[in-house]
């Protein structure tokens, strides 16, 4: 494989690690990532270095194709952009200034930058499927693609994706749908999901009788969003599962023990399943609380689970259904008042009387 050029924008020599990086970027990053995010620190020591996939893949004893799959994470972080030729062959790499935050993705309809090849994962596109609320800086998720009939032949000739397909089609029950492969390959493609991972997340949707491809897809973007890149990070829960932990712990007033198993399986349905962000889950705990006055796991998932069902996102669009609930209580009382004010005649007791019966009477106190 041809050398690859690493250059900088920083002009910086000396290897040294940024504390945005330290602090924002690190602790969410699978390990081995790390690692090849600080080798390449260590090579910018040397203006205009070289180097190749195959020696970064032999130094960390990974394939080459656990190196792209690292470079594709680090381009979502906006940490560095990948350079390819016209032919579609790794370049360049640039490191990009951890520091900014404001670092845009590449356009690759505008730059020299393309997608990268079929055989491994393209990252061009934000960072991750988040779904904060305001005032937390706003996040989109990457953008789907549209795969035609030449691209997904491509696709097949990988002997992974192909036999991802396979798999896919064997748990799912059915002939994949031409929406059922373009979202595989939404995974595979944009958001960097090894076939391994992917084939987790349809054996972990199915087992819990989930077979819709939206539905898999919306735990596939909370993955995303949670940063989980391996099947042991989904299987033992993620760090930002970890901080959820303390977070719910905290909401409910629990101190002085651990959450036991079936509670850490609540909070890992909201995060992982629902795909909920620290902001709702905490909302729920919060009206727990003060409906309970009390912890409750059980009914903390049955308003998230109604707010799953309901497509809520963010803070507002609870506040849009709570505004919704009252202008219902508002139309019920309405309606009971009218009501009773109609029958306000009707409270009186009703008589019937036999005017036959009236009129003998009449006649009969007449004759006395």
């Amino acid at each position: 494989m041809a050398n690859i050029k690493l250059h900088s924008d920083s002009p910086v020599s000396a290897t040294s690690v940024s504390n945005t990086f330290i602090d924002e970027y690190m602790s969410d990053a699978n390990g081995e990532f790390v690692k090849i995010y600080l080798y390449l620190l260590r090579l910018m020591n040397a203006p205009q270095a070289s180097f190749s996939i195959s020696s970064i893949a032999d130094k960390f004893e990974h394939t080459e194709k656990d190196v792209k799959r690292a470079l594709a994470y680090w381009e979502r972080m906006h940490l560095l952009q990948l350079e390819y030729d016209n032919d579609k062959n790794l370049t360049g790499i640039r490191m990009l200034d951890s520091s900014s935050r404001d670092v845009a993705p590449s356009d690759p309809g505008t730059s020299g930058t393309q997608t990268e090849p079929s055989c491994a994962p393209a990252q061009s596109a934000p960072a991750s499927a988040s779904t904060t609320d305001t005032p937390a800086p706003a996040q989109t998720v990457p953008a789907k693609k549209s795969y035609s009939a030449d691209d997904i032949l491509n696709f097949r000739q990988n002997e992974s994706v192909a036999e991802l397909f396979f798999i896919a089609e064997r748990y799912l029950g059915r002939t994949l749908s031409a929406t059922d492969i373009n979202t595989l390959l939404y995974f595979y493609d944009v958001l960097g999901f090894s076939t391994e991972l992917i084939v987790y997340l349809i054996e972990s949707c199915v087992s819990n009788n989930h077979t819709s491809i939206r539905y898999i897809e919306k735990v596939a973007l909370g993955w995303a969003d949670q940063h989980i890149t391996t099947v042991e990070e989904a299987k033992q829960g993620s760090p930002v599962l970890g901080r959820m932990y303390y977070a719910v712990m905290n909401a409910f007033g629990i101190t002085g023990r651990k959450l036991v198993s079936a509670e850490i399986a609540y909070i890992s349905r909201w995060t992982n399943e629902y795909g909920f962000d620290s902001d709702i889950i905490l909302e729920a705990c919060k009206r727990t609380m003060g409906s309970l006055h009390q912890p409750n796991f059980k009914y903390t998932d049955s308003i998230l689970s109604d707010w799953n069902k309901k497509q809520v996102h963010h803070l507002s669009d609870i506040a849009k259904l709570d505004a919704a609930h009252q202008e219902r209580k508002k139309s019920s009382a309405s309606a009971a008042a009218n009501t009773a004010s109609k029958n306000k005649f009707n409270n009186f007791t009703q008589r019937s009387y036999d005017y036959d019966e009236l009129e003998q009477m009449l006649l009969t106190t007449n004759a006395h």
